[in-house]
């Protein structure tokens, strides 16, 4: 089942609920008390850009209070060293490369895809997604955003056609203060400023906001996430709530308020770290509103960014690797290494610090897993482990490994090792991370059997994506 079970899964709602796990396939095993799903993201913030990681200037009061809160993972992963290939595998559980989105810009999320927010719906969630979607694009009438409009028909892919029932949604980046406006400096034209952007926010088809939509793009977006959440706790409803946030990525703007937290800093630097601490905030709006609403027990609040920081250096403008090597674009440690933590009040009672590496992909399955049902004709592989026995304190060490592709590079990560390339698998080099978190030691002429063992490992994963790619995962 491919297109079918989609337009399935977008048509029937939840009315009949039996009727509808019984046509898809689903087993539900799950007792009263579904929880409450969040996924919050960023863009572009690198693994040191926050106050626990041990950033000596910027101020991130919430999220460091998370970090004492759950599960900090001090090794978490995003799914690529860009942004759209991360976002799908959030959504599926599965590398982009098995469906075509390769790179920022590339591709568009498949019908035959299932994601999150379609299998959560069969479970009677009500699903939001709010922010940047970087999917496919939301409109095939007018110019928008990258590939928006009729230029770009062939990439529509709207969050609303892939299972969400909220959308405050854009195509790709905006502006993190007065997103629908061009901020002074920005592209190769300066007398753009102050001329619309070009990027819409949309919350249906041929449905574009133009209310409550200047000052901090974080605050912005969630305005839109309190309601969505306070309707679905007076319902009584479980709910999924996407949100992903476009900071810091450029244009990268702070407003007079938060830059003014950064007043000793160089001007680009308060803008960088004023709109990380504006997002902060509305991290702490968010956790706030849950508690007043009596949720937050039952909520999973889990955090990451998409991929590490811009730029070619650790500057207050581009951003913290946090002393790992490389950035975005780039599969080592610093492109794809990013902050990450799970607040669950209810299920995790004493916070500790996980090193298993986790990545993103892990979302789908962990989710699915702690609701305890498995989509029947879900595409598989899924590349993604369910987290539920770390969540238990049981899961000490990764069961399998995880497998990257970007352009030329590619990259394996078990509990240990590392191996990279950057000329396509001719060559590898191997590191011990945990021994060697900077990648500056080539440990594959000391540990020829570990590389090639791993050599075998990644050129099987490479070979089973592009597998998926041609269609075989896909049951008629």
């Amino acid at each position: 089942m491919n297109c079918t079970r989609r337009e399935f899964l977008r048509t029937s709602g939840l009315t009949g609920a039996l009727l509808a796990l019984q046509q898809l396939g689903c087993e539900e095993t799950v007792a009263m008390g579904k929880p409450n799903v969040i996924l919050c993201m960023t863009d572009d913030q690198g693994w040191g850009d926050t106050g626990y990681n041990g950033h000596p200037i910027l101020k991130t009061p919430n999220l460091d209070a998370m970090s004492q809160e759950g599960v900090r993972f001090d090794r978490f992963y995003a799914g690529a060293p860009v942004c759209s290939p991360t976002r799908g595998s959030c959504l599926t559980g599965r590398h982009p490369h098995r469906y075509g989105i390769f790179y920022a810009n590339v591709g568009h999320m498949p019908k035959e895809e299932i994601t999150l927010a379609e299998a959560l719906k069969t479970q009677g969630y009500t699903t939001g997604h709010f922010g940047k979607w970087h999917l496919g694009t939301l409109t095939k009438t007018e110019k928008d955003s990258n590939r928006g409009g009729p230029r770009g028909v062939k990439e529509y892919s709207p969050p609303w056609d892939n299972g969400f029932d909220v959308c405050f949604s854009t195509e790709a980046k905006v502006p993190t203060y007065n997103p629908m406006i061009t901020p002074s400096g920005w592209g190769k034209k300066r007398g753009k400023a102050g001329r619309p952007f070009g990027t819409h926010y949309w919350s249906g088809p041929d449905k574009k906001v133009t209310d409550n939509l200047e000052g901090d793009d974080s605050r912005i977006i969630m305005d839109r996430v309190i309601p969505f959440v306070r309707d679905a706790a007076k319902s009584k409803k479980p709910f999924l709530a996407v949100v992903w946030f476009h900071t810091p990525h450029l244009p990268v703007v702070a407003g007079p308020e938060h830059r003014a937290l950064y007043k000793d800093q160089p001007m680009a630097a308060q803008h960088y770290f004023g709109c990380i601490t504006a997002m902060d905030e509305q991290v702490g709006r968010l956790r706030k509103e849950m508690k007043d609403l009596g949720v937050e027990q039952n909520t999973m609040l889990w955090f990451c960014s998409d991929n590490g920081p811009e730029g070619k250096k650790d500057t207050g403008t581009n951003g913290s690797a946090g002393g790992l090597r490389g950035r975005k674009r780039s599969l080592y440690e610093g492109g794809i290494r990013v902050p990450g933590m799970l607040v669950w009040p209810g299920k995790i009672k004493e916070p500790r610090v996980v090193s298993m590496p986790c990545c993103t992909s892990d979302y789908f399955p962990t989710v699915l897993g702690v609701l305890g049902f498995k989509m029947q004709g879900q595409p598989e592989p899924i590349d993604g482990v369910s987290l539920v026995p770390l969540i238990e304190g049981k899961m000490a060490e990764r069961p399998r490994t995880i497998g990257f592709q970007s352009k030329n590079q590619l990259a394996l990560i078990d509990n240990r090792y590392k191996l990279y390339s950057s000329n396509k698998g001719k060559s590898h080099s191997l590191f011990d991370i945990p021994e060697d978190r900077a990648e500056s030691r080539d440990r594959a002429a000391e540990k020829p059997e570990i590389a090639d063992k791993m050599k075998q490992t990644l050129d099987a994963w490479v070979a089973s994506c592009k597998d998926s790619l041609n269609g075989k995962d896909y049951r008629q």
